[in-house]
């Protein structure tokens, strides 16, 4: 295998992690390292880990370390080739043939041709980062449309022939594991498995996304997140969450809500499902209390 030059001046996993703080992304060594790995090896990057722990937002860190944009793929259930490669603008090609009567008009030229977020990447590697986003929410014909971009970033148009890439793009794919990815997609791509944070990490991302959260509660509430987890819910708290609770409590405690008050008073914006909620009825306070302490 190749290895290329280092893109933009990161020459390392050290200070791709520092490039991605100042994008407001804290990437430990080991998701530092994966990812300056695909980025010098031209091999897309396979992001695993439980929803909320940071998979898209480091796909988003990563471009904007790069300059580059992001151009994203959200995966579900049915998606085909055609929503993620291209397709023809039919419409447009039944116009062109009643304007040219008689005239041959070649319906297969670039205006015709739709271009989907993994054509877009194609035809512009140096200045575009493809996210694919939930890879394990499509099936797996899905996965096997993909093999032959991500093996050879290269996409096949009956019509037109193969199109190739001038360069390896930036391929970022994300999946929360709610089914196995196929062998075949895992060995194209390196592989990192993103953890929820540790606490201390937990809360220096909360302060440093909400700059009205201070210390103490930043604190507080990834101790009461940690509690939650743990618990059996149908949906965790992710990183997220965390921000956006430390934010909501601390709007309100400036509004007047005491504390632990306020951080019950939020519990929406932590906690999205009814069943979750009402599960915690009678706990929250408990660990609303230990988590003060």
């Amino acid at each position: 295998m190749t290895v290329r030059r280092a893109i933009q001046g990161i020459d390392g996993p050290e200070p791709l992690a520092r490039s991605l703080g100042d994008a407001q992304y804290i990437a430990d060594d080991g998701l530092a390292t994966a990812a300056y790995l695909a980025l010098a090896l031209g091999k897309p990057l396979l992001l695993e880990g439980a929803p909320g722990v940071g998979k898209t937002e480091a796909a988003k860190a990563l471009a904007s370390v790069l300059g580059r944009e992001l151009v994203r793929l959200q995966c579900y259930e049915g998606i085909d080739a055609s929503a993620a490669m291209y397709e023809w603008n039919f419409p447009r090609q039944m116009l062109a043939i009643r304007q040219a009567g008689e005239d041959y008009v070649n319906l297969y030229e670039d205006q015709f041709l739709i271009a989907r977020p993994i054509l877009q990447t194609l035809q512009a590697p140096r200045d575009r980062v493809l996210l694919i986003d939930e890879i394990d929410r499509a099936d797996h014909e899905f996965e096997a449309f993909l093999l032959e971009f991500l093996s050879d970033f290269t996409v096949s148009i009956p019509e037109r022939g193969t199109m190739r890439a001038s360069e390896p793009p930036v391929v970022v794919l994300t999946s929360n594991r709610t089914r196995e990815l196929h062998e075949a997609l895992r060995r194209r791509c390196v592989y990192h498995w993103i953890d929820y944070p540790a606490p201390a990490l937990e809360a220096q991302i909360v302060m440093m996304r909400a700059a009205s959260v201070v210390q103490d509660t930043a604190h507080r509430v990834v101790r009461a997140v940690g509690a939650l987890r743990a618990e059996p819910l149908a949906k965790p708290p992710g990183v997220a969450e965390t921000v956006e609770w430390a934010e909501a409590a601390t709007l309100l405690n400036q509004q007047g809500a005491a504390w632990p008050r306020a951080f019950a008073r939020a519990i929406g914006v932590v906690l999205k499902d009814q069943d979750d909620l009402e599960f915690m009825a009678s706990r929250l306070d408990a660990i609303l209390a230990e988590s003060a302490a």
